[in-house]
């Protein structure tokens, strides 16, 4: 617990087996609970997390929005922080982000990782998709947005309630925010943090994923 808040940690993970123990050997004692989302993998993800004591709760159709709204469904702290299996971001930094999100006066904070200190961290093709991206949904939605695809969140957990998530896919980062944007009993900002190199294996297809997301913020600006 964290000054009166409980504190739930939700990770999807897809074949994280050689991150998620250092990951979670790192979370802090504040927190008092930790979802991590096998989304059928097929290695050894789950059992190493069981073993260091999440709560692992399985989802058999792949997705990273998917994982992320079975993980929601099943969290019960007040205050939801969103973490990837593969050490990129900063467990370390979980109080620091937890206090900037009870100063922001928002109930949903992303961590952007722009401008990244650690040029190691992000390929340059990966990073001009990204802000590619980024300025994209800026112009469309008429808000700046420096990390449009990142994928560590803090936010309440009652306002998953106000929000129309729909997206199963990698549009779900974009898409959550979104919706923190354009409800204003929500609210939205943005906090740097540092991102370091991922561990195992990378899942995202540059051009498949990339033209999946611009077709999806047009959908989710203009559609009925």
């Amino acid at each position: 617990m964290y000054k009166g808040n409980r504190i739930t940690v939700v990770i999807p993970c897809l074949n994280e087996e050689q991150g998620i123990q250092q990951v979670l050997a790192d979370v802090p004692d504040f927190v008092d609970e930790v979802i991590v989302v096998d989304n059928n993998s097929t290695d050894r993800t789950g059992d190493v997390a069981r073993k260091m004591g999440a709560i692992v709760v399985p989802e058999l159709g792949r997705g990273y929005g998917r994982a992320y709204k079975k993980g929601f469904a099943h969290a019960t702290g007040d205050i939801i922080v969103t973490l990837d299996g593969d050490c990129s971001y900063p467990v370390d930094a979980l109080s620091y982000v937890v206090e900037a999100f009870l100063h922001c006066r928002v109930g949903f904070l992303s961590a952007s990782r722009f401008p990244i200190l650690n040029r190691e961290a992000m390929s340059t093709k990966h990073r001009i998709g990204n802000i590619g991206l980024s300025l994209i949904m800026s112009l469309l939605f008429l808000r700046r947005i420096r990390d449009s695809q990142s994928g560590m969140w803090i936010f309440q957990r009652q306002a998953i309630g106000k929000m129309k998530l729909r997206s199963d896919g990698m549009e779900f980062s974009e898409e959550i925010k979104i919706e923190a944007i354009r409800n204003r009993s929500i609210g939205f900002k943005e906090i740097f943090i540092n991102y370091s190199n991922r561990l195992g294996e990378k899942k995202l297809q540059p051009w498949r994923d990339g033209i999946r997301n611009i077709a999806f913020l047009f959908r989710k600006r203009f559609a009925p």
